[in-house]
């Protein structure tokens, strides 16, 4: 799992700009899908069907969208000015190393004087070490992306740090279930869906639920946690499993599905614990409430320092969550 995500880490795929993410996942599993095609706003759409007339139909979704920083305006003395894509957390962004798409890096900082408490947006700037704005502008133009620099820190009890976690460690586990489902025969047509510009508004899911109309679906995303130092109490944890949705701010996930899900991961000794997230969203919403509805649910991976360039999971969880997903599709 760790190779592909090195893989997708390296990529710039900051929301609208997940044209190359796209091609990778696509290559990775070309040989292990009936269909696979883009839609218009750039959802890559993964088909594995069943052998049945009239199957039902389970949307299963992870953006490959991220967070990142679109450049906006080249100063004359070669800093560049830049506007955020997605929630960017300013403290976190602060003297970071940025990557632009098309390979060059940066460091990112606020204005010298600037206090901490009052970063804002227009207060920072990349600084790629340009001599002015005609050396800048041979390799930045206006409305290039960027995000922070890719790393994977190894850390104790096969746990991990890294940029781009969110999301995707949960492109991860799509492909990875992908892989599982090779030689398996679906009861229903399963469209795995790897989604764009959810960071800004669950753009890509809704468009792509729309389309394939599911009777059931699944998204698989990050989730935070409650086990840090002076948190926001939360009942999931690094190390404590799959996490099964609930409830987030924007969606109340079906009890078919949290049943399912809980009823399987107890038939196959996979860890689980339950999951409420009081701030933030996912896929799941629009894809509930798409036409006249889905029986929608979700599988979170725990993770630690959301929208930071340390974020953490457990790869015990990850495993946890292949195993999930790929046993309850065999079962709706």
């Amino acid at each position: 799992m760790l190779n592909i995500l090195e893989k997708l880490t390296h990529i710039v795929s900051v929301s609208g700009d997940e044209e190359e993410i796209s091609k990778v996942i696509s290559e990775l599993i070309k040989d292990y899908a009936d269909e696979i095609k883009t839609d218009a706003l750039g959802n890559l759409i993964v088909l594995k069907k069943s052998k049945k007339d009239n199957a039902k139909k389970v949307m299963i979704a992870a953006h490959m969208d991220e967070i990142g920083f679109i450049v906006t305006f080249i100063e004359d003395s070669g800093f560049i000015k830049l506007s955020p894509v997605g929630g960017i957390d300013w403290a976190a962004a602060a003297f970071g190393e940025v990557l632009f798409k098309n390979g060059i890096k940066g460091v990112i900082v606020p204005e010298e004087k600037i206090k901490p408490n009052d970063y804002k947006k227009d207060k920072f700037y990349i600084d790629i070490g340009a001599k002015d704005k005609t050396d800048a502008e041979t390799k930045i133009k206006i409305g290039d992306t960027c995000t922070v620099a890719p790393k994977i820190v190894k850390l104790l009890n096969n746990r991990i740090a890294a940029a781009k976690l969110d999301n995707k460690i949960a492109c991860v586990v799509l492909i990875r279930v992908i892989y599982e489902l090779k030689d398996y025969t679906p009861e229903n047509d399963l469209y795995f869906v790897f989604t764009a510009q959810e960071e800004v508004g669950l753009r890509g899911a809704k468009t792509a639920a729309q389309f394939i109309m599911p009777d059931y679906s699944v998204a698989v995303d990050v989730t935070d946690t409650g086990d840090t130092p002076d948190c926001t109490p939360m009942a999931s944890k690094l190390g404590g499993g799959a996490a099964i949705k609930l409830m987030d701010r924007s969606v109340i996930c079906h009890k078919d599905i949290i049943n399912l899900l809980m009823k399987t991961a107890k038939e196959n000794n996979i860890k689980y614990q339950s999951e409420i997230m009081v701030m933030g969203g996912t896929d799941t919403a629009v894809m509930q409430s798409a036409g006249a509805g889905s029986i929608a649910g979700a599988i979170s991976i725990p993770t630690r320092y959301i929208h930071t360039g340390v974020e953490m999971c457990d790869m015990g969880d990850v495993k946890d969550c292949v195993d999930l997903l790929a046993a309850v599709l065999k079962k709706i």
